[in-house]
């Protein structure tokens, strides 16, 4: 089983494109995670001039990459977020700033780009967020009733049930990074976004095991609780810093600060488990791309990245193809 060694080029987005690709090239990736701003990937652009795609791809070949997946976070934040504040005008174009809604119809039509734009690039599968518009009823005080919280997964399942209308009529499918401020920040509030809406196919899990962790969340009971769902992966390791006065609702601290309960980390400088996750893709038969998400703090992020593509290669291992005891089956 051999995976392509990809990186999300989202944190790399203040570059232009050609200038990453050079980067991520010389590193040693095999292809990159188009992040759909800055110069990356214009979707709403994509959906419709299949010329411009060409040229995507054409440069990227320049440098032996391939695109295995897009990704459209910022915009799929905007669909159910229940504020659409100043925090996210630069999520949109300039127009919408200042305007909750015109963010959010904006939000729908381009996540509906999104689908087209990944069909004429030749790609199968489009990661995002969905946001939330029950995310600040976290807590549950002021007391939460259940309604509340059905709710908010019938307003999720309502705004973007014809977003994955056209994902299907584009034999696309549509990744959600289970992540806080998302309709699905765990393996529970994963599981009732399904049932939501109705198990659709073509929505699934971009599986980032750096949110599960901090969380204190398994992130192999996601992979084996979800084994035809996991649609893309994300290589992004975290660390957990309590030390008695921290927690892991991180205490209004910005990351980098060590004063935080968890911090990301680069891969291998934090406390999830690569080995077993590699091991439980491999039992689910899972062939994608493994992306790299560099976010590190404390670490310059040119080591972090050509760092971060060995360690992968080196972890990326395939399941055996023999059992490691079948030359003695027949004596016995």
């Amino acid at each position: 089983m051999t995976r392509p060694v990809t990186i999300f080029t989202g944190q790399w987005a203040d570059l232009p494109l050609e200038k990453v690709a050079e980067i991520m090239a010389g590193f040693g990736y095999d292809g990159l995670e188009l992040a759909c701003w800055g110069d990356h990937l214009d979707v709403d652009r994509a959906a419709t001039d299949t010329k411009y795609c060409k040229d995507r791809l054409a440069l990227l070949q320049r440098y032996g990459l391939k695109v295995y997946a897009i990704s459209h976070h910022l915009a799929g934040q905007l669909v159910c977020d229940p504020n659409n504040d100043s925090r996210s005008d630069a999520f949109a174009p300039a127009d919408c700033a200042g305007n909750p809604e015109k963010k959010r119809q904006w939000a729908v039509k381009t996540m509906m780009n999104a689908a087209r734009a990944a069909k004429n690039l030749g790609v199968k599968v489009v990661n995002g967020f969905t946001g939330s518009s029950i995310w600040h009823l976290l807590y549950s005080f002021p007391p939460v009733s259940k309604d509340m919280i059905e709710d908010g997964f019938r307003y999720f399942a309502k705004m973007w049930n014809p977003i994955l209308d056209v994902f299907e009529q584009c034999q696309v499918r549509f990744a959600l990074e289970v992540h806080p401020t998302e309709i699905a920040f765990d393996l529970y509030t994963a599981k009732r976004a399904l049932e939501a809406i109705g198990h659709r196919k073509c929505f699934g899990f971009n599986f980032d095991p750096s949110h599960l962790y901090w969380q204190r969340v398994d992130p192999v009971c996601f992979i084996r609780e979800f084994p035809d769902r996991i649609f893309h992966v994300h290589m992004k390791d975290a660390a957990l810093q309590l030390d008695g006065k921290s927690g892991i609702l991180a205490s209004h601290l910005d990351f980098g600060d060590p004063r935080r309960g968890w911090d990301f980390r680069s891969l291998g400088h934090g406390g999830v488990d690569f080995e077993q996750i590699i091991r439980a893709l491999n039992q689910v038969g899972y062939d994608g791309p493994l992306s790299v998400e560099w976010e590190d703090s404390g670490m310059d992020r040119l080591f972090g990245a050509k760092e971060a593509c060995e360690f992968v290669k080196r972890i990326n291992f395939a399941p055996s193809a023999v059992k490691f005891d079948a030359a003695f089956e027949e004596k016995r």
